[in-house]
């Protein structure tokens, strides 16, 4: 199982790559399920891996004029101060085990896992749908629910370790109106400073096997830069929809996971 799961952090440089998320959505069951590392753990290396992975990838996006740093930084900013309180002290304070009734056992583990499944069903069905692309004379930034959003998902990111990238890009798309391939390198450059500000806020708290943690990490740095050289090669609308679609099969699998298996 460990060789599936060093061969799979590949692919998850090469999702970040071609889709500017969906890092988390891959590295997260790979620790868990391959890897057997408890989630909250898990979710500490995620944020550490898709971190550095998303960083390396913005580089050359932005060298491509495909990142939109007014946005990022005003998503950014928000996002930073919510992802670390979270993860300092919202996460610790959780339960192991949160509701036990009438044969009923909620854990932490369960909740973490199912609300991370969940959000990833909502952002999957409006990238599977699409929307009417914002014209022109529409593209105000909203300042203010930019920034509301920024603090929301900053949240939902420290709390279930995801780096957000399939919560961001639609955010980006249809509340700011950047283009989807924008949004795909704005969104590497917001998910690099938000995951490394979360991972920061566990640094300390958690036990980081440093070896295993930067070869995975090294693995998925190869895997973005595959990605990139397709990713220029591949139309906006297929990406969006394989993005949501493999975010769909994901969810979906998780929750029947933890639930019924």
């Amino acid at each position: 199982m460990e060789l599936a799961g060093y061969l799979a952090s590949i692919f998850v440089g090469v999702v970040l790559g071609l889709l500017g998320g969906g890092g988390s959505i891959l590295s997260i069951p790979i620790l868990v399920y391959l890897f057997n590392i408890e989630p909250v753990l898990a979710s500490a290396y995620s944020l550490f891996i898709v971190g550095i992975t998303s960083f390396v990838g913005a580089i050359p996006k932005y060298r491509q004029q495909l990142v939109n740093l007014r946005t990022g930084i005003l998503f950014g900013i928000p996002s930073i101060a919510s992802i670390f309180t979270t993860r300092k002290w919202i996460v610790p304070a959780i339960p192991d085990i949160i509701w036990d009734a009438d044969g009923f056992v909620l854990t932490k583990r369960v909740l973490i896992l199912g609300i991370f499944a969940i959000l990833m069903v909502l952002a999957s069905v409006s990238m599977i749908r699409g929307k009417r692309e914002i014209n022109s004379d529409q593209q105000n930034f909203r300042s203010l629910l930019v920034v509301i959003e920024g603090l929301l998902i900053g949240f939902l990111t420290g709390l279930v370790g995801a780096g957000g990238g399939f919560l961001i890009i639609p955010a980006l798309v249809f509340l700011t109106g950047l283009k989807f391939k924008t949004a795909v390198g704005t969104s590497l450059f917001i998910i690099a400073i938000n995951s490394l500000s979360g991972f920061m806020g566990d640094i300390f708290s958690s036990t980081i096997d440093w070896t295993f943690l930067l070869s995975i990490t090294a693995l998925a740095v190869t895997g973005i830069f595959i990605g990139n050289i397709y990713a220029d090669k591949i139309s906006s609308t297929v990406l969006r929809k394989a993005f949501g679609w493999l975010t769909l099969v994901m969810s979906v699998w998780i929750l029947v996971k933890e639930t019924l298996l």
